[in-house]
């Protein structure tokens, strides 16, 4: 079995090839980019840090997903998901800042920092199975997992996005 590996680095987004695929079940031994949204052909949806909590949740509910890259002057800075959002994250935050109201919290005071998110290489991830993601997910508190890939100049991209809870899904709909 393969295993991959966990790195970070800054990254940008490719341009989005065709529209997004059908969710579908897998088994463990499928290769692990059927687990993975392929920003190669599904537009990635981002917001900017400063946009305000709320409005990226309404976001989230318009587009369907539950996770967002957060950009930061055309670069990825982090990753905000609903649970962020209406977890404990912005009550903490408001208590440990200036702030004093809700509808003032942005996404960047919530946001899972670049630094801190699992990331994957696209080589690795091409190699594996659905087996070695279940792994990465389960040795880690992760939700959701970054694929890099490097563009033709060299330079690092976000590939795409593995999400604990798709994952879970796509397994649960192949036992039936």
């Amino acid at each position: 079995m393969n295993r991959l590996r966990l790195s970070t680095s800054h990254l940008t987004l490719p341009r989005p090839l065709r529209p997004a695929a059908a969710l579908r079940p897998v088994a463990l031994t499928d290769a692990a980019v059927a687990v993975m949204t392929d920003f190669a052909h599904e537009h990635p949806i981002t917001v900017t840090e400063g946009r305000r909590i709320e409005d990226a949740l309404e976001d989230m509910i318009r587009f369907g997903v539950r996770a967002l890259l957060v950009v930061r002057d055309d670069k990825v800075s982090g990753l905000v998901t609903s649970y962020d959002i209406q977890g404990e994250r912005p009550l903490k935050f408001l208590q440990s800042s200036t702030y004093t109201r809700h509808d003032e919290v942005q996404v960047g005071h919530v946001m899972t920092p670049w630094e801190q998110l699992p990331v994957l290489d696209w080589q690795d991830v091409r190699a594996a199975h659905v087996a070695d993601v279940l792994a990465v997910f389960r040795a880690s508190a992760a939700t959701h997992l970054v694929v890099r890939d490097r563009n033709d100049d060299g330079a690092w991209l976000v590939r795409g996005l593995m999400s604990r809870t798709r994952l879970d899904r796509q397994l649960a709909a192949a036992r039936g």
